[in-house]
């Protein structure tokens, strides 16, 4: 843990060290979110919301920082039922512009789960599930930005997570119920738009 927060550190610091231009932002956007590997399941729409700083390196290259609360999970097939999973992400991503206002951007993330609820919609029924939880995901991110004017612009993201989300605890009464150990990832497209200050 420590690691990671001092490489994301590290990186920041130096892209701020030789920036050219550094612009900071807000956004907002539509999450379509599923967890791989759940049983039955399906996708659930949610909100994210939170800044960046996107620090130009030069002309064609920048690294851009986030701080961002997501709302992830995923529906049931065939019920209202939803796994509704609250993190705040630290994404880093770097941009490459294609042309001036076009770029594309990779880069990976860590997540931290701010809460994670099992909701029946149709009994009105709301259960924590936190301790079924992992505390902290990883992700990599691939997406496309379009720059509308100097302030205003929208994107495409997808995040494809990289660990399993599930506490042993889970993945011990899976096993004792159905006779298979579950194991599941955080998948997320998202549609944002940004304001640049």
């Amino acid at each position: 843990m420590k690691k990671i927060v001092l490489t994301l550190a590290t990186v920041m610091a130096f892209g701020f060290a030789n920036a050219q231009d550094v612009k900071f932002g807000a956004k907002l956007g539509l999450n379509f979110s599923a967890i791989n590997g759940l049983q039955d399941s399906d996708t659930k729409s949610g909100l994210a919301l939170g800044g960046f700083a996107e620090i130009k390196l030069n002309e064609k290259f920048a690294i851009q920082p986030e701080l961002m609360y997501s709302m992830l999970g995923a529906g049931g097939k065939g019920s209202n039922d939803t796994v509704e999973l609250g993190y705040v992400v630290i994404p880093v991503m770097a941009k490459y512009y294609v042309v001036n206002k076009f770029s594309l951007e990779a880069g990976p993330q860590i997540g931290f789960l701010a809460s994670a609820k099992y909701a029946a919609l149709e009994s009105n029924k709301t259960i924590d599930t936190k301790d079924f939880f992992n505390s902290t995901d990883f992700g990599l991110n691939f997406g496309a930005n379009y720059d509308f004017t100097n302030n205003f612009s929208a994107g495409l993201r997808y995040t494809a997570g990289l660990s399993d989300v599930f506490t042993n605890q889970y993945k011990d009464l899976t096993k004792l119920v159905s006779g298979k150990e579950e194991k599941g990832t955080n998948s997320n497209i998202a549609l944002t738009v940004a304001y640049k200050f």
